[in-house]
């Protein structure tokens, strides 16, 4: 019962300080400096959570304030920060309702198995090729058996080319908008043609079984 209302009141404190603060918070990250480094890993955090701003936007954003380097590493920090506590919350705060919102996702079974065969493999996988949408892989993740240090890793890594190329654009944005466009709506595209690969080959094995 402790786990429970600790976690609600981290919940309701992260919905409020992103709802209520969203446009402050903001405003500081484009101020630049120190403050504006701790700031944006907080709301990049938050959005993990609940996506007040866009990723793609937010990481660009932060690419612009700080460059393409810095800005990656701002980034990346404050979505690891962001998912790992999401894996304790789903672990050890709300697992009633993780469990329940699964059920939403009937093709999570699948990810399961593979899961269970392999976890690295299978989080890496996920994080690189968005299958699943990332909330999703958090909540299956702390409801496994998976080591904290093993999502840690493959999520750390997995994440790294979208933050890297979003934080690469938003830092050529002033200088070359479309550049930055079309290094992102590349990207995209390729995320796009795996997924439709991916689910052309499932759908044409399961129409030969």
């Amino acid at each position: 019962m402790l786990k429970k209302v600790v976690s609600l009141c981290i919940l309701v404190m992260i919905i409020a300080v992103g709802f209520l603060q969203k446009d402050e918070l903001l405003s500081l990250v484009n101020a630049g400096g120190y403050l504006s480094i701790m700031i944006s890993m907080l709301l990049v955090a938050i959005c993990v959570f609940f996506p007040i701003i866009p990723f793609p936007v937010l990481a660009g954003v932060i690419g612009g304030v700080f460059g393409a380097t810095q800005g990656m590493i701002v980034s990346q920090t404050g979505a690891m920060v962001g998912t790992m506590g999401f894996f304790y919350l789903s672990r050890y705060g709300f697992r009633d309702y993780a469990q329940q919102k699964l059920i939403n996702y009937p093709k999570v079974k699948e990810y399961e198995a593979f899961l269970n065969r392999n976890s690295f493999l299978a989080i890496l996988t996920c994080r690189l090729i968005p299958i699943i949408p990332a909330p999703v892989v958090n909540i299956v993740c702390g409801l496994s058996n998976v080591k904290w240090l093993t999502f840690f890793i493959a999520s750390t890594i997995g994440k790294i080319p979208n933050i890297l190329i979003l934080s690469y654009a938003g830092a050529s944005f002033s200088s070359n908008k479309l550049f930055s466009f079309g290094l992102y709506g590349g990207y995209i595209l390729i995320i796009f043609l795996i997924n439709f690969v991916l689910i052309y080959r499932r759908m044409a094995k399961e129409s030969l079984d």
